[in-house]
């Protein structure tokens, strides 16, 4: 697993059992579990002890045989507790991560898009992934060997000194010499694990990168190159993992020498005693199991304190992102939107700075009304605030100064989700799912008929190519809908506000990658989805321009002007201007330039 920051502040994790709390009985079940196997596991030295100093010094055949059935009945009892311990607190970590997930994942759908103008989305994929993978980790296995080998120590350290208080003393002189150098050379073998993960994760970044970009990197014979830095990465990962081999190599062969040497000692110290008679055969046999118990544990916990900087450093991250309040939420007390839905639209003195661009205002001093059932079409130059206007509308942010209102109420005070029911959006970039076109479309809205979704999809001008795909509308349109032209998706997408049949439509471009024969046939379409209803358009074509009941434009965040195009072009060089840039190339242009 990749290495994540880690945290020394234990307190962290404390808050994953806010998660737990829901599961108290699995947690009682496990502890109890936990506590069987490790009074089991305390308890063999005992029976051992029995079974060799009551058994076989005495030759007496019935005590060798109650001996181990009492041994025996001891390791059932570890196996069955062991069993149970390991299931819950396995299904605990599961269940507790998938909880955690399924709260993170609904935080971050709440978290406004000026969150992730300053947040990489990789970022956050990373910590519901990663971090998420880290803390199941820690809570189905780690937490329950830290516990378990705590119970392990101390019992052991007691039975130790219950058995022979001499000989674990000789066992404290040992322990440091075994343990020391352990942990110096675990920590580089955990370096390198960290390190050779790194390289394992540069080469899925770099596969993903291109795997994605793959019709680029053919389009430019790049393959040579790509293959080259990609075979460069691999043999990185495989360098790297050797010497981490070698380490973890060098380590067994050390823990295997210091351990086995030190149980020598003590067996030797031991024998003598035995020999001396100051000590019983019994007791030699149960220290030594007592001795390498408590060495384990030791081991373990260290092993442990690793994972548990991690989960708590993974833990912080996690808090940080839930604790994150969103820019936009609604108000304590939203006030409902008037019915029926009118979409009337209103910018009153709106100034508005980006969260990533503090210093440059987007919009300045806007003011803006458009009627219900008005068609207005924005227009000015790139960068000018167009688009902003629809981010706003949709109540994505907030602007510093002003208000903007739909059908009379400030969106400050409503539930933004209620405001973005009456809003229809296409934009430039058509957004399609790793879904089939029946389930894009019916995204416009959830609780649509099948029939009602061909019916949008027809009034989009998109059955005549989803009837030719393999499965028709239950045709699945790959990622990002890479099986769609741009011209298919934007149909897509349009067909899909046609679905949700909005009060107030807004057009970003909505026709901007279709031929001059689809374009027709859309702008039929959306030429009968905007009776009666508000529509704002984003135009960079004349044929949505002059089509408008008016047209507004836009520069440097401002509103300079408003009219119909002929009025425009008289009255206003900067739409002049831009008419004669944006719409050079449209079909329209030869009436636009004998004006």
């Amino acid at each position: 697993m990749p290495d994540r920051p880690k945290s020394k502040n234990y307190a962290y994790l404390a808050r994953t059992y806010a998660f737990m709390k829901p599961y108290r009985k699995q947690l009682v079940i496990f502890f109890i579990a936990l506590l069987f196997s490790s009074v089991g596991t305390l308890s063999i030295g005992v029976g051992l002890k029995f079974l060799i100093d009551r058994g076989l010094a005495a030759r007496d055949p019935g005590l060798l045989t109650e001996g181990l059935i009492i041994v025996l009945s001891i390791v059932v009892v570890i196996a069955a507790a062991t069993y149970v311990r390991f299931y819950y607190i396995s299904w605990i970590g599961e269940r507790v991560v998938a909880d955690i997930r399924k709260a993170t994942f609904s935080q971050i759908l709440k978290l406004s898009p000026g969150f992730f103008e300053t947040t990489k989305t990789g970022e956050i994929l990373s910590r519901l992934t990663t971090d998420t993978s880290v803390l199941q980790q820690v809570i189905g296995s780690s937490l329950s060997i830290a516990i378990r080998n705590a119970f392990s120590l101390v019992g052991g350290i007691i039975m130790l000194l219950v058995t022979n208080a001499q000989m674990t003393g000789y066992v404290a002189l040992t322990v440091p010499a075994v343990i020391v150098p352990i942990l110096w050379y675990g920590r580089r073998v955990r370096k390198l694990s960290r390190e050779s993960q790194d390289r394992v994760g540069d080469v899925s970044a770099y596969a993903e990168e291109h795997l994605n970009a793959i019709r680029t990197v053919q389009a430019y014979v790049h393959e040579d190159i790509d293959r080259d830095y990609f075979t460069r990465n691999v043999e990185s990962a495989f360098s790297t993992a050797m010497r981490r081999i070698l380490a973890r190599a060098a380590l067994g062969s050390t823990v295997i020498l210091l351990v086995f040497g030190a149980i020598a000692f003590v067996l030797w110290a031991g024998g003598r005693g035995v020999i001396a008679g100051t000590v019983t055969p019994g007791e030699l046999a149960a220290f030594i199991i007592y001795a390498v118990m408590v060495a384990g544990a030791v081991g373990a916990m260290s092993e442990v304190m690793g994972d548990l900087q991690r989960a708590a450093g993974a833990t912080e991250r996690l808090v940080d992102l839930m604790e994150t309040t969103p820019d936009i939420t609604a108000p304590a007390k939203p006030q409902p939107m008037p019915t029926p839905a009118r979409g009337a639209v209103n910018f009153t003195d709106v100034t508005f700075h980006y969260p990533s661009r503090p210093d440059t205002a987007a919009l300045r001093g806007l003011n803006l009304t458009v009627a219900p059932g008005e068609h207005v079409a924005l227009v000015g130059p790139s960068g000018a605030g167009k688009t902003t206007v629809f981010q706003l509308l949709l109540r994505f942010y907030d602007p510093q100064i002003g208000s903007v209102r739909i059908d009379g109420m400030d969106l400050r005070d409503v539930d933004p989700r209620d405001a973005r029911l009456r809003i229809g959006l296409v934009s430039q970039d058509p957004v399609i799912f790793a879904a089939d076109a029946m389930e894009n479309i019916r995204y416009g809205r959830p609780t649509a008929s099948d029939e009602e979704v061909r019916a949008a999809a027809e009034a989009a001008a998109a059955m005549e190519f989803i009837a030719k795909l393999p499965d028709g509308m239950n045709s699945f349109l790959g990622e990002r809908g890479v099986r769609l032209s741009g011209g298919q998706k934007q149909r897509i997408a349009i067909a899909r506000a046609i679905l949700r049949d909005p009060a107030l439509l807004l057009l970003d471009e909505a026709t901007s990658a279709l031929d001059a024969e689809n374009e027709r046939l859309v702008q039929t379409a959306l030429e009968r989805l905007m009776v009666g209803r508000t529509t704002m358009v984003i135009a960079h074509r004349l044929a949505t321009v002059v089509s408008a009941d008016r047209i507004a434009v836009i520069d440097d965040g401002q509103l300079v002007a408003t009219g119909r195009h002929d009025e425009l072009l008289l009255s206003n060089p900067l739409y002049a201007r831009v008419a004669a840039l944006q719409f050079s190339g449209d079909p329209f242009t030869k009436s636009f330039r004998a004006d």
